[in-house]
């Protein structure tokens, strides 16, 4: 698993720093996104850290607390659909700060991060942890932070592509590693009566279990 992970993380990124440099995204920048309350900058700032992110948490210190899993990562979340909950201000937040820089630079380093994890994921042991900065304390396994990008990625690269009115889906490799995340957080969250509902009973879908972000 853990080379299908990093061949799906890198080719979903790929199409990621891909989609960050071209005229659209940059001419939008200032412009709301389709997700409301967002600019496209800030869209753009947010899928750039599914890349920037991944080095800086590899170089952060690692003091070897238990992992947390990709599925629980998304399970616990709380208010993924309300726009002021803690975690969208947050969210919103990060991705403005990184698209302060402007469209030209945030473009050129996530493409520069992209090639430098091209080269180091596949130097990194099975075994490999890290910290999750913006969450003091916590850390996961490699692989399943990258779990957790490609269903970042899988998400965003849509939505930033929407937002400039063009078409990009991640490369299938890695939007089957975000269904089989998502699905398996909602079984953790909901249990499987409700996600079963939300499959085949959607009259009796009434918590919407199959939605997690």
């Amino acid at each position: 698993m853990t080379t299908e992970t990093r061949k799906a993380y890198l080719l979903a990124a790929e199409q990621a720093v891909q989609l960050l440099a071209t005229e659209g995204v940059a001419r939008s920048w200032d412009e709301e996104s389709v997700l409301p309350g967002m600019s496209v900058g800030g869209l753009a700032g947010h899928l750039a850290r599914s890349v920037l992110q991944v080095e800086w948490f590899l170089d952060g210190p690692v003091a070897g607390a238990e992992p947390v899993s990709p599925v629980h990562y998304y399970a616990r979340l709380a208010g993924t659909t309300v726009p002021g909950s803690s975690l969208n201000v947050g969210v919103r937040a990060r991705g403005e700060e990184t698209a302060a820089a402007g469209p030209a630079a945030v473009a050129e380093e996530a493409h520069a991060a992209w090639q430098r994890l091209a080269d180091r994921l596949g130097k990194e042991p099975a075994d490999r942890r890290v910290s999750v900065l913006h969450r003091p304390g916590e850390e996961m396994l490699l692989d399943g932070y990258l779990q957790t990008r490609c269903v970042e990625l899988a998400v965003h690269l849509e939505d930033l592509a929407l937002s400039v009115g063009t078409r990009c889906s991640a490369h299938e490799a890695a939007l089957a590693i975000a269904v089989d995340v998502l699905v398996a957080a909602a079984r953790e969250r909901h249990g499987d009566q409700a996600v079963m509902h939300a499959l085949a009973r959607r009259e009796r879908d009434a918590g919407q279990a199959l939605r997690v972000l």
